[in-house]
């Protein structure tokens, strides 16, 4: 009987909420989806793949990266997308090359950042919602009274009224903190794992430009530098 009322309870309270309520309700499953799937795309081991972590840092200075080229052949990760074009075969020179490397990285950093720019707008909305929606509750307990539907010697309905108008707040609160939290969170971990990823990318550029290869020039086969970035 407890769990029955306190459910009963539950739903009468996010019903007094009124439409801005259903508005709030809304944007804490969209917030939550967003969460969950940053949680699974901003995984290290799905951002820097272990394995090209691993021939990236055995590779030696002047091999040709032809194992590094076949590893990522088949592998869609963001790492793994930059490495492409660092390592795919044109002529071009190391400046070149680094350019190409840097616009991919741009790219690869606004996938990741996919979908935060919701967080950021729950978190900005979230509590106005709630406010509006107590004040115009508020309207209504006082327009109540002034109409005469309300005592003034009421004051359990006056303030039964408030409570249910401050109800809004309460959940625009209690959205708008977590989104703020998770929207922290994601973006120094997008950064973290930006600087990782450029720390590898100079690394592989070095090694391939070193030693038998001149300073300047990448080995040419095939594949114009203008398709590198696209």
């Amino acid at each position: 009987m407890f769990h029955l009322a306190l459910f009963d309870n539950t739903l009468d309270f996010f019903a007094k909420g009124g439409i801005f309520m259903g508005v709030l309700l809304a944007c804490s499953f969209v917030a939550v989806i967003v969460i969950l799937l940053r949680l699974i795309a901003l995984r290290r081991a799905a951002v820097i793949p272990p394995l090209i972590e691993k021939e990236i840092n055995k590779i030696k200075p002047g091999d040709e990266p032809e194992h590094l080229r076949h590893l990522i052949q088949d592998d869609s990760s963001p790492l793994a997308r930059i490495v492409e074009v660092a390592v795919r075969p044109y002529n071009s020179t190391k400046q070149e090359t680094l350019e190409v490397v840097q616009s991919r990285a741009r790219q690869e950093i606004v996938r990741l950042e996919s979908g935060l720019f919701i967080l950021e707008i729950v978190v900005g909305i979230a509590p106005l919602l709630g406010l509006l929606g107590a004040v115009t509750g508020l309207v209504r307990v006082f327009g109540n009274i002034g109409s005469g539907a309300m005592s003034t010697s009421d004051l359990k309905g006056i303030a039964s009224g408030i409570g249910e108008a401050l109800s809004t707040t309460i959940v625009g609160l209690s959205i708008a903190i977590p989104a703020l939290v998770a929207f922290s969170y994601f973006s120094r971990r997008v950064e973290r794992l930006a600087v990782e990823m450029e720390a590898l990318m100079t690394e592989l550029v070095e090694k391939v430009f070193h030693g038998s290869r001149t300073p300047e020039t990448f080995t040419p086969e095939s594949n114009p530098l203008e398709g590198a970035a696209r």
